[in-house]
């Protein structure tokens, strides 16, 4: 089966935003997230030397890879997607390029990514990666600093003007050269079969990087789709905006994702759930429309699902 077949009937996958912002659940010296949680840090301005302290204690003894596949595959999922790096730069696995990373700079020393992708082969699941590419608040020179995008998200920062304010001086090809191409190779070549490399917020990335990523994936990992964001009008596949569903039948490979409450990163006061029958019901419209649904939950800090999310899930196993 060619991967494009896969993907078009995959029909359902599961998005796992799961971090350090995990930590902090939306919440910050007194003040609540009124946005998604994993943007804290850029919402809040928390300086680099702060944030780091969260990896100092992020020890999620209660994940269990194992479990989470098996909720997923007994709800129908066929792949799981995870933020192997999200925009805060931390990577959720055992980076050999940056020691800001899950094994080197945590009490838990554990490399989730592995566990997850033993987890995914134990029980005949694909696995997709989720890397931000192009922002990257832990470091100087990452992406996002154009005038162009100057305070578009919210009110919120797409570069670290608060730790790196002279965005004169930004160079992402250094960000590019030193983290994010071995970072790519890394998750590449490290964990065994990719189905997928999630890439997101290409804002002004230059046309040869993404032109390099794709052709690193391709070259690494022949069977491994690229999505949309990748940007530069590249990539296998269409990723649409956040919860945003499609309105029509299509023949493209599409892919449409949504949160299970309001959030992707966990907000211990986001409790607004969508119900089993509402999700049933987008995965119904996804698949009329040709599209799969990626349903996104955030963990909390010491890696449990949530416990309406994994009723969801229970709910729609049952229903099978």
């Amino acid at each position: 089966m060619t991967k494009e077949k896969w993907f078009k009937e995959a029909g359902f996958g599961m998005m796992i935003h799961w971090g350090l912002y995990s930590i902090l659940g939306g919440e910050w010296r007194g003040k609540r997230m009124d946005y998604i949680g994993e943007w804290i840090m850029s919402k809040f301005g928390i300086p680099n030397r702060e944030y780091e302290k969260l990896a100092e204690v992020f020890n999620p003894i209660y994940f269990d890879a194992e479990e989470w596949v098996q909720l997923a595959k007994a709800a129908g999922m066929k792949y799981i997607v995870i933020t192997a790096k999200h925009h805060d730069g931390f990577a959720l696995y055992h980076s050999k390029a940056d020691k800001y990373n899950v094994v080197d700079a945590t009490p838990f020393g554990r490399d989730v990514i592995r566990e997850l992708a033993d987890a995914c082969a134990r029980n005949d699941m694909k696995l997709g990666l989720y890397y931000s590419q192009n922002i990257d608040w832990h470091e100087p020179h990452g992406g996002g600093y154009g005038k162009e995008f100057y305070h578009t998200n919210f009110g919120m920062s797409w570069d670290n003007d608060w730790d790196f304010p002279d965005r004169d001086q930004k160079n992402y090809m250094i960000c590019y050269e030193k983290k994010i191409k071995p970072q790519v190779k890394e998750i590449l070549t490290e964990y065994g079969d990719i189905c997928l490399i999630w890439f997101d917020t290409p804002m002004g990335i230059p046309e040869e990087c993404s032109r390099e990523l794709c052709d690193m994936v391709k070259h690494y990992q022949p069977n491994c789709l690229v999505n949309s964001r990748i940007g530069n009008d590249m990539g296998d596949y269409t990723s649409l905006g956040d919860n945003e569903l499609p309105d029509e039948y299509t023949e493209r490979l599409i892919e449409a994702p949504i949160t299970l409450n309001h959030t992707w990163g966990y907000k211990s006061f986001d409790n607004d759930w969508k119900s089993p029958e509402m999700v049933k019901e987008i995965l119904n419209k996804c698949r009329g429309c040709g599209a799969n649904l990626l349903l996104n939950i955030g963990p909390d800090h010491l890696g449990r699902l949530p416990v309406p999310a994994m009723d969801v899930l229970k709910a729609l196993a049952e229903q099978k």
